[in-house]
């Protein structure tokens, strides 16, 4: 059956270079109300392994604070959508999240990384022009993308969370 899922608001601040865009929350992210809660994606750890020397952190807001630390926000492109499960398969009736406002608030993002091809995707068709800024597509961090291992995922992501 398919729900209504309503996205979560940023996590950024004004020091914020480089916003990191999914495309909806997970069904756990939206029960826990954290971005990434599902323990099988690898974002977190990704993030650990660049930015607290491999050492994980439980506490979602300590995982908040290293992001803003290192000059990272978080959001998705979705601001809600229609979707069975997890599945950005089946994903359909989309509204994308008020760019315009959020880059007017935080003029310092210069990059936008997307957390795969599926939010990249939806980012260039509802978004209605060009903005300059730089745009890099990542591998997504789901468990459901074995094509690459954790190893090559986070050289991509180091590469591409360079300012």
């Amino acid at each position: 059956m398919t729900h209504k899922k309503e996205g979560f608001l940023p996590v950024i601040d004004e020091q914020t270079r480089i916003l990191i865009l999914g495309t909806l929350p997970s069904d756990t992210s939206l029960r826990t109300g954290e971005y990434y809660a599902n323990p099988q994606n690898q974002f977190w750890r990704i993030i650990f392994s660049l930015y607290n020397n491999g050492q994980a952190i439980i506490s979602y807001d300590k995982k908040c604070e290293l992001i803003l630390k290192n000059k990272l926000g978080l959001w998705d492109v979705l601001k809600h959508a229609n979707r069975v499960n997890s599945l950005d398969s089946s994903i359909h009736m989309e509204k994308l999240n008020d760019f315009d406002d959020l880059f007017s608030k935080y003029p310092n993002i210069r990059k936008l990384i997307f957390n795969g091809q599926n939010a990249a995707t939806y980012y260039q068709r509802l978004m209605n022009r060009l903005l300059k800024k730089d745009m890099v597509v990542l591998p997504s961090t789901s468990s459901a993308n074995t094509s690459k291992t954790f190893a090559q995922k986070g050289r991509e992501w180091e590469m591409g969370l360079t300012f």
